[in-house]
């Protein structure tokens, strides 16, 4: 029979009795992929969880019952089939204390061969996404950590290796960016034939020039210049920032180590709250776009450098949570094949950042009492995008008429530091780090991944949806996104607090 045309989900069947290896549930995107896990794919052997250690919880089990299921992400499970959840936590559940950035995560080798002989697949969440990482840091854990990878499904006998990256692996590339090996945009590198580009030689030179920062610098002044080489090196090869350039290296090897074996990339564009489920809107720690419309919010921030008719690529967790598994299952059905896949909407479903900005706002300016924790009071002032070079012009004037007014308000005895200057500091912080973001020149497609969708028949299509063309982004933006915002991201937070908040996101994107 054949299951396509049939109203029987292939990946269901697909991941019957499979014990699946995760890496990064502590994150947003696992935490969702997880929970879709538990509520929708019941046949599931186990699920084993990498989860390192913290200050709070020493151990794998004590942070995954402290951090992982007490997330809200979970209380529609928890409602529904309560008993369900805790027997699956209980016995379905294995959590492993490791490390992913050290040598086979830190695990004795008996463990990590014992571990390898447990499970059928490996799904790689994990990763550093702060943009201005220091590049030691994000080799570690974006690049190099990718070897352990490799040697565990090597051991456990070549299983499929599905690794979320990210679709600004692109990096400066421009125009249609579809679902392939991504070529530099700078430099000289070499392509293999099969496709990948060989990198290692690359890795020992940033490797020597941050043992040479090490050998110069300590305290804060090397975790500065180790992030400002980060930057330096990802600019002179064709990228905006650390995380996409580590990302991109790590596909690099992943490719190269698994040559005849199974393995997909999964690259998302910008993940923000959840489209259906397991709740509209949910969402966790703030995202790319999320920290300047808060910092609009608190009116810190009224203009950003941007292009209004540029498409700005928004994918909602639960489509790339879904993503994931329908590529999981492909791989069990048609094991030993590379695949590439892009999880967005900018090709099929396009989303300016005109379009983006003026929902946002008419939803603030119409109802922002109903988002309490998100506005004081109703917005002032438009929010307006300009050229970069304009915004740069802008604040350059700006700051020099403030600071000749400071200087003369301190002349005259006045001490506290004027807002203004803070909030055009914050202005110019987030726009250092999100500006490429928000002034696209590119157009992400997933032909490839819609294709996959349809072959896994339209039972998968119903329980693991893709398609961003389901996305009305006038309701998406105004009802659903906003509403999880305010009620996720920001719940129990006073004021203050979510003002720190944009001040640490403008340092440090969160997963």
């Amino acid at each position: 029979m054949d299951t396509a045309s049939s109203n029987v989900s292939q990946t269901l069947q697909l991941l019957k009795g499979k014990h699946v290896l995760i890496t990064g549930t502590t994150g947003f995107v696992g935490k969702v992929m997880l929970e879709k896990i538990m509520r929708t794919v019941p046949g599931i052997g186990g699920v084993y969880l990498v989860i390192r250690g913290n200050k709070k919880h020493a151990n794998a089990g004590s942070r995954f019952a402290n951090e992982i299921a007490t997330s809200s992400v979970f209380e529609h499970l928890k409602l529904n089939s309560a008993s369900y959840f805790n027997d699956f936590c209980d016995n379905r559940i294995h959590c492993i204390s490791g490390e992913i950035s050290e040598p086979q995560f830190g695990l004795p080798r008996s463990e990590f061969r014992a571990l390898a002989g447990k499970i059928d697949a490996i799904v790689n969440c994990a990763a550093s996404v702060n943009f201005r990482e220091e590049l030691d840091r994000a080799l570690a854990i974006n690049t190099h950590s990718l070897r352990n990878i490799v040697e565990l499904s090597d051991i456990a006998g070549n299983i499929p290796v599905i690794q979320v990256s990210t679709c600004y692996v692109n990096g400066f590339n421009k125009g249609p960016i579809h679902e392939t090996v991504v070529k530099p945009t700078r430099g000289e590198l070499t392509q293999h034939k099969s496709g990948y580009f060989e990198v290692c030689s690359l890795i020992e030179e940033l490797e020597s020039k941050i043992a040479d920062v090490h050998s110069k610098y300590q305290g804060k002044e090397l975790k500065s210049q180790l992030i400002e080489l980060g930057i330096r090196e990802a600019n002179a090869l064709g990228w905006n920032d650390t995380y996409t350039f580590t990302k991109w290296l790590g596909e690099q090897i992943l490719l190269k180590s698994l040559r005849g074996y199974s393995l997909t990339l999964l690259r998302p564009s910008i993940v923000e709250s959840t489209l259906n489920e397991p709740a509209p809107g949910w969402i966790e720690g703030v995202k790319v776009a999320d920290a300047i419309l808060l910092a609009y919010a608190k009116e810190k921030v009224s203009f950003f450098p941007g292009k209004r008719s540029g498409v700005i690529d928004v994918i909602p967790a639960d489509l790339v949570a879904n993503s994931i598994l329908l590529s999981l299952a492909e791989q069990f059905k048609t094991p030993g094949n590379h695949h590439v896949y892009q999880c967005c909407s900018g090709g099929a479903n396009p989303l300016t950042l005109g379009t983006f900005i003026d929902h946002l706002m008419a939803e603030a300016k119409e109802n922002h009492g109903a988002y309490d924790k998100l506005f004081a009071r109703r917005p002032r002032k438009p929010f307006i995008a300009v050229n970069k070079r304009l915004f740069n012009a802008i604040t350059l004037c700006m700051s020099f008429v403030l600071l000749i007014a400071s200087q003369t308000l301190g002349k005259l005895g006045w001490k506290r530091s004027l807002k203004a200057r803070r909030n055009l500091d914050a202005a110019i912080s987030l726009s250092t780090i999100f500006s490429f973001y928000t002034e696209p020149e590119y157009t992400f497609h997933n032909d490839k991944l819609i294709n996959l969708a349809k072959r896994m028949g339209p039972a998968d299509q119903a329980l693991f949806p893709v398609d961003a063309r389901a996305i009305n982004w006038e309701h998406y933006l105004r009802k659903v996104h906003m509403a999880g915002l305010n009620c996720y991201a920001l719940k129990g937070k006073s004021q203050t607090a979510t003002n720190r908040k944009i001040v640490a996101t403008s340092q440090k994107q969160a997963a």
